[in-house]
C-alpha cells in the first residue's frame, strides 16, 4: 500500500470526523492516528510487541 494511498484515507477520516462530530472528533482522530503511526513505525524498525508494552508499563511504575 503506497503512502499516498494511506494519506488519502487518514485526510478522508478526518474529513468525516470532522464534518460529523465537529472540531473535538477531529482532533481525537488525529491523536490516535498519529500514535497508531508512531507505534506501526516503531514495529516495522524491528520493535517487538512486548516491548512496547513494557515502555508502557515502566512508565506507569
Amino acid at each position: 500500500m503506497s503512502r499516498a494511498f494511506i494519506g488519502m484515507t487518514v485526510g478522508m477520516a478526518l474529513a468525516f470526523a470532522g464534518y460529523f462530530g465537529g472540531f473535538g472528533a477531529f482532533l481525537l482522530v488525529a491523536a490516535l492516528g498519529t500514535a497508531g503511526y508512531a507505534a506501526g513505525s516503531w514495529l516495522d524498525r524491528g520493535g517487538r510487541p512486548y516491548e512496547l508494552r513494557e515502555m508502557f508499563e515502566r512508565s506507569r511504575r
